[in-house]
Parts: C-alpha cells; structure tokens; sequence
C-alpha cells in the first residue's frame, strides 16, 4: 500500500476515538473440561460488568453437546446485573435455533457468528460450506435487526490457513466486502491458529480499514508472552481500535502449535491504552477485582 493511501487510513480512525476492548469471558471458559458452576459464572461475570468494557462475550447458544461449558448461558444471563454499567453483551451463536434464542433476551445486544475465510474450516468449525455459512449470516442479520440488535461477524482463519488452501490479505478482503454488502457493520478479524505476525497484522489492517470505512473492524489475536506488544502496536498504528482481549491469556489458543501461545491477555491491552494515554472509560479499581475473580475461576 502506498503511504499516502495508508496515512489516509490511519486519519480516518481519530486519535480521539475510545481504544475499545471487548473482554470475552466466553473464550476463556468454553474450552475447560470442568463445568464451572453457574453460580460462580455469575459472580465472575459481574465483577467484569463493573469495570464498563464496551463488550462482554459472556455466553453462547449453541449445542450443549458441541461446548458443553456453556450450556448454562440462558441461566447465566438471568442473574447479570446490568443496572450499573456501561458495558453491552455478546453473545455467539452457529446456526438460526441460536440466534433465535438470542433474539429473545432484550438484554443481548449483539450476536457474534464466526464466519472462515477457509472452506475447510468453516466445515469443521459448524459443519458448513462457506456458501452455507453466507446463507446463515443473511438469516441472523435479518433476525437481529429485526429486534434491533447487531450481527458481529468473526473472520475466522483472517491471518492464514494451516490446511494447504490458498489464502491471502485480498482474500479476506473479498470476504470482508461480501459481507460488508450484506449490511454487516462490525468485522472482527481473528488469528484463529495464532498465525499472525506483525507484519500480517499490518498488511491486513492497511488494507481492509481503507477499503471499507464504514465498517468497524476489530482484531481477536493470539500471543505469545513477549510478543503482546507489537502485535497491539501494529493493530494500532494500522487504524483498528477494537481489541478482544481475556484476562491473563486465558483460554489459550488449541489450534496453535506453541502451547504458550494464548489470547491476548486483557491486562496488556490496558497497558498499552494507558502507555498510549489513550481514551476509555474503563475502572481500574474494578478491573483488579475482577481480576483476581478470574484467578479464582480457573486457578
């Protein structure tokens, strides 16, 4: 990309603009093997709501056989205190019967769907074709406007692809527009692998952010203990604001080969907000409550 073309870009996302994390509970807790009970889910889940992250990904419907973790959501759902906080709730869904399940609580305001840029993935992720997958987004975008609500779209396999297929930036980009025509507004590329580096990070957000200004993309990545940093920098510096972040890494990444490599731990998503003295409105007080809420969950 040329300079002018990618300093364009950066200007149109303004320094002033709020850096937004989304914490997703979710990710970290969908993948251990010993129920957390729901009681305890709660607990955890508001001592999160108080630190006012723009996004919670607290839950999902989907097949309780699929992520039995989160068979509990709707339960979960009815003990959140949402009366003091800023903080709006996400939660992910696979197929219609979950997205209508969403579409019944009011205090759901988006629905997050995860949409693979790989063939091969999105079979083995929701049993669908890519064609199929497309089919399913224009139904849940359908349905949740039509309770005014918002269809986030996760752009799965958005930095590679372990399984031989071609991949490339413009190919996500392709996906990006379809997608976009569709009236998808908010794209969360994800490091579904932990294949991205700085450099791709780049690349991908330098290319999609000015080709398709009226969408807020978001980036879900992995990392390594001592690559946070540049990984969020790059993000940054490329013009994204909008961060998936777990606290302490948790949830780690199983498709990744480096078993170090984790999601991106929301503590240093703060460090860098703060390092940057960029915009929130996020209580750090309750940030280190919760914190040490998440110690306890999964010790």
């Amino acid at each position: 990309m040329y300079d002018s073309q990618r300093d364009a870009a950066i200007r149109q996302v303004s320094d002033k603009e709020e850096f937004i994390i989304v914490e997703c509970p979710r990710d970290a807790m969908q993948g251990l093997k010993e129920f957390i009970d729901t009681k305890r889910k709660i607990t955890y889940l508001n001592s999160l709501l108080k630190v006012n992250f723009h996004t919670l990904d607290f839950g999902s419907f989907v097949s309780p056989k699929a992520i039995p973790q989160m068979r509990d959501t709707a339960e979960v759902l009815k003990g959140l205190d949402l009366s003091n906080t800023k903080t709006k709730l996400l939660v992910i869904v696979a197929n219609e019967r979950g997205g209508e399940q969403a579409c019944q609580y009011p205090q759901i305001s988006y629905l997050g769907y995860p949409f693979s840029v790989s063939e091969e993935f999105q079979k083995r992720n929701t049993n669908k074709s890519i064609d199929e997958s497309l089919k399913l987004v224009e139904e849940l975008y359908k349905m949740s406007k039509s309770v005014g609500k918002e269809l986030v779209v996760y752009l799965s396999m958005g930095f590679g692809n372990p399984y031989g297929e071609e991949w490339s930036p413009e190919i996500v980009l392709k996906w990006s527009k379809v997608l976009a025509d569709m009236g998808i507004r908010t794209l969360s590329v994800s490091d579904t692998v932990g294949m991205a580096t700085v450099d791709s990070i780049r690349h991908i957000f330098e290319l999609l952010i000015p080709s398709l200004p009226h969408v807020t993309f978001g980036a879900h990545l992995h990392t390594l203990p001592y690559q946070w940093f540049e990984k969020i920098d790059a993000a940054y510096k490329a013009g994204c604001r909008r961060f998936d972040g777990a606290i302490r890494g948790f949830g780690g990444c199983p498709m990744a080969k480096d078993e170090l490599t984790g999601n991106m731990p929301t503590e240093k998503l703060i460090s860098y907000m703060l390092s940057e003295q960029l915009p929130n409105s996020l209580n750090l007080l309750a940030f280190e409550s919760a914190y040490n809420e998440a110690l306890k969950i999964f010790n």
